[in-house]
């Protein structure tokens, strides 16, 4: 299909609005005031309050509009503006909106991409009001701010479930065709682009387009009809609505208020309020006044609000008796009477002599009485408030017990002998005490199942995972599954030990592995310093992932297979002696299922499953082909320095044209073990294989992986070290230590294990 030509000069204007904004805000001086009463407070049918303005004799510094007559249009730079306002302080603007179309004629998917440049302006792309959109059958649509240099990066998918669009619905932006994020505060720059893995190239002829951009929230509805045809990029010829906050500055008002000749809230009767989005701080009139808070001139600065002039708004009981003051008004009680007729509680004054004293000791000894009565029935109302509320969290401890299938648990956790199968059911009164009432500074780490909390309970260090939720609908099948889980007993598989159901969602509890994962021995944090560099040698590599494919095939082999659902080096603990052991599973479902809601980490998912949203152990294979790549290269799947292209891509890519040796990671890429090396490679290619019949199963993988760790030629993988680092309670070894040459040994503590352990789960 084709779009209107507008796209095509759009993106040159970014560019320009990018120098403009380049410029930044001067600094230093007195902040101008309008120098001309002939200055514009219009352009078209859009009002320009200062500190805005046309020409720059008119505007504060960074606040220079410029108005096309022929159009009239209101530009900011090279972006237009539609509206303008001072409380809230916002500007309305409007963005292009990106597309990925499917070109008949070329055969290939045409992209229009955009970003915007709004560092060193006033403005901010507004965190409250917008949301980042992106609409289509096969779409994944990043978002991210200044590229290369930028500390924020995230993404939006939107899928029609094997192209179905009989499941879109109007209003309804869930995932289905339509998907909406928020994004962070503080944010200048905004760059758009589509992982072009996801494309209209198949479903052209019923869903050829897919959109993405930030937009204004509450100016977005879902129609189905955007999927089928152009009309959402139509409405508003390619362009969407988009809130930028703005501010003044980058200081706060108390060291504004210092500087008078360039402190911006001029105006009498003005206060001055902090950003709510990023540096900065914008001005206001006080109560009762209203006005330009920016301009000293008293006529069009804060003014006092006449309220008696507006009974609507502030209404009197006692008609005209509305008096105004600065800043407030008063309801004055006609003379002979007393009271507020703002409330109408005016009172005749009383003619009578005064009370005798006989009278006011009886009236006072009433009071007193009546006092006491109060407070005794007040103390009783607490207490039995309390002992209901007590009551009340007993039932409703029952209530989840039963609802989690704690009945059933108890019976089928016991044999026909009346032994108990080596599982603990732990009461709520365990897990306050063990967690400190799940106190924050307990957390050890928060994933897509659920948050980890380190804990002690009955003597044993353990981790305690707080599920999210669990399916009602799954009460019995979770509570079997659980038990299934906890008879699993393999050298390479995190172990389950018990569980606590007295909770909204189970609380489950697990060995505890004091070493860190395989993501940060691959990845090492910058501040996780060593004394050289850590040298992984490919002997040790393919134990690790010998071990790690075995733990797999014994789940897939179980009597119910176990499928894991998210395959990732976060996932793989290391303890002592490089021994792996895959954890992150057991809130989620054990056997095939058709899921509701995605799971899984981007990058690692299995592209049939997103399409299906149908989980089987062919998933797992292709998540442990990619985990191979990244053994291999030392390379995470997705980087936005790699504009979008996947690990994946590259390393098929590699494959076709020879350049794998490319790719390698130094550490490992030797002409000795090359031939290892192409069969791991081999090996990996199958698990990524389309579609999922023809990979290999997880036993096949870890008998292939263990046959190749035979073959290399090396020298001994040595013990690593870190160094500066902050030791655990839990004492010191060098047995278990993780990077080369240092005279200093020790363990990570146990947040930063456990944290690293669910850093990307579901």
């Amino acid at each position: 299909m084709t779009f209107p030509k507008l796209a095509a000069a759009v993106l040159l204007l970014v560019w320009l609005g990018e120098a403009f904004a380049a410029a930044g805000l001067p600094g230093g001086g007195a902040l101008p005031q309008p120098s001309s009463s002939n200055c514009p407070t219009r352009c078209g049918d859009i009002d320009i309050p200062y500190p805005f303005g046309i020409a720059p004799e008119c505007a504060m510094p960074g606040f220079n509009l410029t108005c096309n007559d022929e159009q009239r249009a209101l530009f900011y730079g090279n972006v237009e503006v539609v509206g303008l306002s001072l409380q809230p302080a916002q500007a309305r603007m409007l963005n292009v909106i990106s597309s990925g179309c499917y070109n008949t004629t070329s055969k290939k998917m045409d992209y229009n991409d955009w970003h915007l440049n709004f560092t060193n302006t006033p403005y901010r792309l507004s965190h409250t009001g917008n949301k980042f959109t992106a609409l289509g059958c096969s779409t994944l649509a990043y978002i991210s701010d200044e590229f290369n240099k930028g500390k924020y990066m995230s993404g939006c998918v939107a899928m029609c479930r094997r192209g179905d669009l009989s499941a879109l619905t109007n209003g309804s932006c869930s995932g289905i065709g339509c998907c909406q994020t928020a994004i962070p505060g503080a944010l200048q720059y905004y760059r758009v682009w589509f992982d072009e893995n996801y494309n209209t190239s198949e479903i052209y002829s019923v869903s050829p387009c897919s959109y993405a951009v930030l937009m204004e929230s509450s100016s977005f509805t879902f129609l189905s009809s955007y999927i089928t045809s152009p009309e959402f990029y139509n409405a508003h010829q390619g362009r969407a609505p988009v809130l930028m906050d703005w501010a003044i500055g980058n200081e706060t008002c108390e060291v504004a208020r210092r500087k008078h000749e360039s402190y911006a809230c001029v105006s009498n009767n003005s206060e001055c309020l902090d950003s709510t989005n990023g540096p900065g701080y914008i001005c206001n009139c006080t109560n009762g006044y209203q006005g330009n808070p920016y301009l000293k001139d008293p006529k069009l600065g804060c003014r006092d609000i006449d309220e008696c002039a507006d009974p609507n708004n502030y209404p009197c009981s006692v008609a005209g008796s509305c008096k105004n003051l600065p800043g407030k008004y008063v309801c004055l009680c006609p003379y002979g009477y007393k009271g507020d007729a703002k409330i109408g509680t005016c009172e005749r004054l009383s003619k009578d002599q005064p009370l005798q004293l006989g009278a006011k000791l009886a009236i006072g000894a009433s009071v007193g009485v009546l006092i006491c009565l109060v407070g005794f029935l007040g103390i009783e109302v607490i207490r039995h408030k309390r002992s209901t509320k007590r009551q009340a969290a007993d039932r409703q401890c029952d209530e989840y017990f039963k609802k989690h299938g704690g009945e059933i648990l108890s019976e089928i956790t016991r044999d026909g002998q009346g032994r108990n199968i080596p599982f603990t059911v732990y009461t709520r009164e365990e897990m306050e005490t063990a967690t400190n009432s799940f106190d924050k500074a307990k957390i050890v780490g928060e994933g897509g199942q659920g948050t980890v909390y380190k804990a002690i309970l009955r003597g044993t260090p353990v981790a305690v995972k707080r599920c999210k939720e669990v399916d009602e609908s799954r009460t019995k099948d979770f509570v079997q599954e659980l038990v299934i889980l906890c008879r699993i007993d393999h050298p390479n598989i995190v172990k389950l030990l018990g569980c606590c159901l007295q909770y909204e969602a189970p609380v489950l509890v697990y060995e505890f592995v004091q070493n860190r994962t395989l993501q940060e021995l691959l990845h090492p944090k910058k501040h996780h310093r060593t004394t050289s560099s850590c040298v992984v040698t490919l002997g040790t590599r393919l134990k690790i992932a010998a071990q790690s494919a075995g733990a797999l095939a014994h789940l897939h082999s179980a009597e119910r297979p176990i499928l894991h659902g998210d395959v990732k080096p976060a996932n793989i603990l290391l303890g002592d002696g490089w021994v792996a052991k895959v954890s992150d599973f057991g809130c989620s479902t054990i056997d095939e299922k058709t899921q509701d809601v995605l799971k899984g980490t981007p990058g690692y998912l299995d592209p049939l499953y997103l399409l299906e949203y149908q989980l089987t152990d062919k998933n797992d294979v292709y998540s442990f082909g990619v985990l191979l790549l990244e053994l291999l290269t030392g390379m995470k799947p997705l980087s936005k320095e790699r504009n979008g292209l996947t690990l994946t891509v590259m390393f098929q890519e590699s494959m076709a044209d020879g350049t794998l040796h490319q790719l390698l990671d130094e550490g490992i890429a030797d002409e000795v073990n090359m031939e290892v090396i192409r069969g791991v490679a081999e090996l990996a290619n199958q698990c990524l294989l389309v579609p999922g019949t023809r990979r290999p199963p997880m036993k096949r993988v870890a008998e292939v992986l263990r046959c190749l760790a035979d073959k290399v030629q090396e020298r001994a993988q040595p013990p690593l070290v870190l160094q500066d680092l902050m030791l655990a309670d839990v004492g010191r070894s060098t047995s278990s230590s993780l990077c080369t040459h240092s005279q200093t040994t020790g363990f990570y503590s146990l947040e930063t294990k456990a944290a690293l352990s669910i850093e990307y789960a579901r």
